[in-house]
C-alpha cells in the first residue's frame, strides 16, 4: 500500500493529513489519536487517585473549619459555628459507618436563612473548597414534581457528578446546596384543591434524596437523553444544605412572640426590635407556617440564619477576605501595569450607596463596575500608570445612574 493511502485505524485521517502515523502490525495510529488516549488515561488515573480521604477531613474540628471561614466571608459568626460543627459531625459519622456500625448516626443536613446576599452559598463554597470535596450548587426554582415541565428533582444528582468528573464514589461523599429552597413552599393550605407540582410536590420528591437511598441518576440530564444508561448513587452520606431568604418570615415570627398585639408598649417595643433581633428567634415551626412540610423540615434537623449585612460588615468585604473585591480590581490592573488605589472616604462613598440601594454584598461589585468600567475600557495600552479612586471621582461616575432595576431584583 503507498503511503497516501495509509490512514488511523481509529479516526479514518490519511497520512498527508497527521504528524505522525505510527504503524502496527494490522493497524496505524496518528498522533491526534495518541494524545486523545493519553489525555484519557491520564484522567482515569486522577479520577482513581481522588477519593477522599475521611482521616484527613476527621482531623479538620470546627475551630480550624470557622477559622478557614472567617477568612472568606465576613460576619454571621453564629452560622458559621453551626456549620463548623455540622460538616465535622458529618465527615465524622462518614468514618464511623466505615469502622464502626454498632451505633448509626445520622446525617447533619443544614438550613439557612437569611437574605439575599449575605453569603448563603459562599459558606458552602468555601466549605467544599476547604475539604476539596465536590460541590453541585442548584435553583430549586427550577424544579418540578416528576412528568411536569421542569427539572427532575434527580437532576441535582447529575449536577453532582458533574462536579466530581463522574467519580461516584467522589460524589458519594460531595455537598449538595440548594438554593432558594424558598421558593418551593407549599402553594396551598389545602393541598386537595390543585396539584401543587413545583411547590410540595418537589418537597415529597426531595425526601429520599435527603434522606439517604439508592438513586438511579443520569448522567446528562434526565429527558433530553431517555437512551442513556443510569449510574446508581447512594446519597446516604452526601451532605444537604439548603438555603433561602424567606421573604416575609420575621411576620410569622413576630406573630409567634405576640409582637403583633395592639398597644403603646408593644408599638414601642416592636419599633426597638430590629429585623435581625426577630430572625434570631427563628424555630422549625416558622418554616413550617411559611409552606415547608413537617417530613422536608425532618431532613433538615439543622436551622440557622443568615443576619442582613450592616455598613461595617460590606465595609469589611470590599477590603479584608482573601478574595476581596477592591484586591481583586487592584490585581486586574496590575496586569496592565496600573497602579490603582482607593481613598477611605471613597470605600466608605461605596458602602453608603450599597446600603442606600439595598444591593447587599453583591450589590458592591455592581457599584465598583459602574465606577471603573470606562477606566477598564481606556487605560489599558494608554501612559497612565497611576489611577487613585476619590470620593469626588466616586459621584461624578454614579451621577445619574439608577439602581432601581438591581433594587427590586434583590
Amino acid at each position: 500500500m503507498s503511503e497516501e493511502r495509509l490512514s488511523c485505524s481509529f479516526c479514518g485521517l490519511n497520512k498527508l493529513q497527521t504528524k505522525i502515523l505510527v504503524a502496527g502490525q494490522d493497524a496505524h495510529i496518528c498522533d491526534q489519536c495518541i494524545e486523545q488516549a493519553f489525555s484519557i488515561l491520564n484522567h482515569q488515573n486522577k479520577s482513581n487517585d481522588s477519593s477522599i480521604n475521611i482521616e484527613k477531613s476527621d482531623l479538620i474540628n470546627p475551630k480550624e473549619i470557622k477559622q478557614y471561614l472567617d477568612d472568606y466571608v465576613i460576619g454571621q459568626d453564629y452560622s458559621k459555628k453551626v456549620i463548623s460543627v455540622c460538616v465535622y459531625n458529618h465527615y465524622k459519622r462518614i468514618y464511623q459507618k466505615i469502622n464502626d456500625d454498632s451505633i448509626e448516626i445520622e446525617k447533619s443536613n443544614v438550613i439557612m436563612v437569611g437574605p439575599t446576599g449575605t453569603g448563603k452559598t459562599l459558606i458552602a463554597k468555601t466549605i467544599s473548597k476547604m475539604l476539596e470535596v465536590p460541590l453541585a450548587i442548584v435553583d430549586a426554582t427550577v424544579l418540578t414534581e416528576a412528568g411536569y415541565v421542569g427539572e427532575d428533582v434527580e437532576n441535582i444528582l447529575t449536577r453532582l457528578l458533574q462536579a466530581s468528573d463522574y467519580n461516584i464514589e467522589k460524589a458519594e461523599k460531595g455537598i449538595i446546596f440548594i438554593d432558594e429552597i424558598d421558593k418551593i413552599s407549599r402553594k396551598n393550605d389545602n393541598p386537595s384543591i390543585t396539584r401543587d407540582v413545583s411547590g410540595e410536590g418537589v418537597q415529597q420528591a426531595l425526601l429520599k434524596l435527603m434522606e439517604g437511598t439508592v438513586v438511579n441518576v443520569p448522567p446528562k440530564g434526565g429527558r433530553k437523553h431517555p437512551d442513556q444508561n443510569f449510574i446508581k448513587l447512594n446519597t446516604s452520606n452526601i451532605l444537604f444544605i439548603a438555603g433561602g431568604a424567606f421573604d416575609g418570615i420575621e411576620k410569622i415570627i413576630s406573630k409567634r412572640l405576640n409582637m403583633n398585639a395592639v398597644g403603646f408598649k408593644n408599638s414601642k417595643l416592636k419599633s426597638v426590635v430590629r429585623s435581625n433581633q426577630i430572625v434570631k428567634n427563628i424555630i422549625p415551626n416558622d418554616l413550617k407556617d411559611f409552606g415547608l412540610i413537617p417530613e422536608i423540615l425532618g431532613r433538615l434537623p439543622i436551622l440557622t440564619y443568615m443576619l442582613d449585612l450592616d455598613s461595617k460588615d460590606l465595609r469589611q468585604i470590599l477590603t479584608q477576605p482573601k478574595n476581596a473585591l477592591i484586591k481583586q480590581y487592584f490585581k486586574l490592573f496590575e496586569i496592565d501595569g496600573i497602579k490603582l488605589t482607593f481613598d477611605d472616604d471613597a470605600l466608605d462613598y461605596i458602602v453608603e450607596k450599597a446600603l442606600e440601594f439595598k444591593l447587599g454584598a453583591r450589590g458592591l461589585r455592581s457599584i465598583c463596575e459602574s465606577i471603573l468600567i470606562d477606566d477598564m475600557f481606556n487605560l489599558p495600552g494608554s501612559k497612565i500608570k497611576i489611577l487613585q479612586v476619590t470620593k469626588s471621582y466616586i459621584k461624578k461616575k454614579l451621577d445619574g445612574i439608577s439602581f432601581s432595576g438591581l433594587k427590586e431584583a434583590s
